[in-house]
């Protein structure tokens, strides 16, 4: 009954210390996005997309609101979106998308990551050939017949639609289309009435680099790290 307990008790502190990084990753891009186009989301579609996004994960209403006026400030601060692409130990690509006050702290921080577990980090456009940059939406099934949709969605830019299972092994409907189609998906599916759980750019691998499961240990101790640092979005890697 103890190891239970404390096995529990490990499993809810995970939860929770994941969510405190999901929830700071979303104030910052809400901060960003009313920084680019203001504080109302019905004129500004990137901020109109994180909220979304705060809302799929249960972000509380008054810390979106507080995000959103904090950012309005005139003595807001600003983050520096940047991108840093290296390799993993065995071959794996890895890409980090940051946002950070303080650049220096960022790229050191992200540079010792790498060299710690015997990787390296490449040149600004490394991985351009492994990995694609893509729009992804997703939104509950329901009674949509996704069939019909499909066809519905070709003129917005649509090159896939299926579903998957979340981390509660409930269907998700996701539409995929290019980088450049986001504004366009993101207006079709607000017309047809679907409410978009999440709405966001990722990177999709091209190629992957198969790996033992010793050899993904290693690779996961390095994404670990990268995805506990406070100045980091999201990282992407190429392994199967």
């Amino acid at each position: 009954m103890g190891r239970a307990f404390e096995f529990r008790k490990e499993r809810k502190f995970k939860r929770w210390a994941k969510m405190a990084v999901q929830f700071t990753r979303l104030g910052k891009e809400i901060a960003m996005a009313v920084k680019a186009g203001g504080p109302n989301p019905d004129t500004n579609s990137r901020l109109r997309t994180a909220i979304q996004n705060s809302k799929a994960v249960n972000m509380p209403k008054d810390r979106v609101e507080a995000a959103i006026k904090r950012a309005s400030s005139k003595d807001a601060g600003d983050y520096e979106e940047l991108v840093y692409e290296g390799y993993a130990p065995h071959g794996v690509a890895v890409l980090v998308e940051t946002a950070t006050d303080n650049t220096n702290r960022t790229v050191a921080n992200v540079r010792s990551y790498f060299t710690k577990v015997g990787g390296s980090l490449g040149k600004t456009g490394s991985l351009d050939f492994i990995f694609s940059r893509k729009s992804i939406f997703r939104f509950e099934p329901g009674e949509f017949d996704l069939e019909e949709l499909e066809l519905e969605l070709i003129d917005a830019g649509l090159e896939e639609i299926y579903v998957e299972s979340d981390e509660e092994g409930h269907d998700v409907a996701v539409v995929q289309t290019s980088f450049e189609d986001f504004g366009t998906m993101q207006k079709a599916l607000e017309e047809k009435g679907i409410e978009v759980k999440s709405a966001k750019l990722e990177r999709i691998p091209l190629s992957t680099t198969d790996v033992s499961e010793d050899m993904a240990g290693d690779v996961l101790k390095l994404i670990d790290k990268l995805e506990e640092d406070d100045d980091v979005q999201a990282v992407y890697h190429n392994m199967a």
